[in-house]
């Protein structure tokens, strides 16, 4: 006699087989898009993104809209994302809660019950939390952008999309939200707590290029660019960043970003396997 299969329902897990042999990562995925997407906090978080960036971006092209001149290192395309520099930590928030509530709450053991392949889980989390982060963010880049650009065209210094960098920089800004809000799922996975896991956070993408400044200038100059946010803030600008040595290029220094989200994911995970849930 064949053995059938019968799904087991979790609570926000959905249908998922009872067999870990028949698990797999199509069947995580719509779990973990399940989960992530039946929390309430998700919907405030990004609506929380969607208003922060395009509020402060249409409030600093206006105000450049107020300005006598602008000179040679005046990006309008940075000005109009400019609420990507709070937007980022709101986004990074939602990261470390995608993780950290499921210890908060218990549900971890939940999960690994149904689903006991731990490096699956945590790929699976990490897939659904990008691709909804990247989406979300890269039509609030778009809608960010058009606005700013659409204030400033009265005083004709506004950028369009065929010029040099300004695509790269729009989507760019979707990427930098996408890997911040990894780098915080990384930490997350590391502390399981969510206010550390957000502490620590605060700490790599703001605190540390505040602290930098108190280094001496030849120090700053060397360090500056290998600042996670520093890094990474290059991939939403059109002008070359001033400084000597100069900063990473665009793509150069969005690579040094996702090279901190991917340690703290990995040494995450390194301890996720290791560790009782």
């Amino acid at each position: 006699m064949t053995a059938t299969t019968t799904p087991v329902a979790a609570p926000g897990l959905g249908a998922l087989p009872r067999s870990a042999g028949d698990a797999n990562f199509a069947g995580a995925l719509r779990s973990e898009l399940t989960k992530i997407r039946s929390v309430r906090s998700t919907w405030w978080t990004l609506l929380v993104m969607i208003v922060v960036t395009i509020g402060i971006g249409a409030l600093s092209c206006y105000g450049a809209t107020k300005q006598a001149q602008h000179g040679p290192q005046f990006d309008p395309t940075m000005r109009s994302l400019a609420g990507l520099y709070l937007s980022q930590l709101v986004i990074a928030v939602l990261g470390a809660m995608v993780i950290t509530s499921e210890y908060s709450t218990g549900m971890i053991r939940t999960s690994l019950t149904v689903l006991p392949r731990r490096g699956m889980l945590v790929a699976a989390k990490a897939v659904v939390f990008a691709a909804i982060t990247f989406v979300v963010g890269l039509i609030t880049t778009f809608a960010s952008f058009f606005l700013g650009q659409a204030i400033m065209s009265s005083d004709h210094i506004n950028a369009t999309l065929g010029q040099p960098g300004v695509l790269r920089a729009i989507i760019g800004g979707a990427l930098l939200l996408t890997a911040c809000g990894l780098l915080a799922f990384g930490v997350g996975l590391l502390v399981r707590h969510t206010a550390g896991a957000i502490s620590l956070v605060v700490v790599l993408l703001f605190v540390i290029s505040i602290l930098v400044n108190f280094l001496p200038s030849s120090w700053q100059n060397h360090v500056d660019k290998w600042i996670p946010a520093e890094a990474g803030g290059q991939i939403w600008t059109t002008v070359p960043a001033t400084g000597n040595p100069p900063l990473f290029a665009p793509w150069t220094g969005f690579a040094v970003l996702c090279g901190y989200a991917a340690i703290a994911i990995v040494a995450g995970l390194i301890l996720f396997r290791r560790r009782n849930a």
